[in-house]
């Protein structure tokens, strides 16, 4: 992958599973709600200083968010951060950079 080109969307894998569970928390304080299912279904990542992933999460029902998580370099060890979110999105539709 290209430095600053985004990846293609793929299936989630156990690694994007963890990642989203790491933002969770953050997610639900912004949105002042729990999420009774927490599920990433697919993916896409970016390399930029770190790692941009775009992650669709099923959170119940016919409900999706898709989040964007910050995950800096490894010497910098800091904790993954939810840089920005959209929330009432449906199965169907593309996971986009925002």
């Amino acid at each position: 992958m290209m430095c600053g080109a985004p990846s293609a969307a793929q299936p989630a894998t156990a690694e994007t599973q963890n990642i989203a569970d790491q933002v969770r928390s953050q997610l639900e304080e912004k949105e002042n709600k729990k999420f009774p299912v927490f599920e990433a279904v697919s993916f896409r990542s970016q390399v930029v200083a770190g790692t941009n992933y775009f992650i669709k999460v099923h959170v119940g029902d016919e409900e999706f968010v898709h989040l964007r998580v910050f995950q800096s370099l490894p010497h910098e060890n800091k904790p993954l951060t939810l840089s920005n979110y959209q929330t009432n999105k449906a199965k169907h539709d593309e996971l986009s950079y925002f």
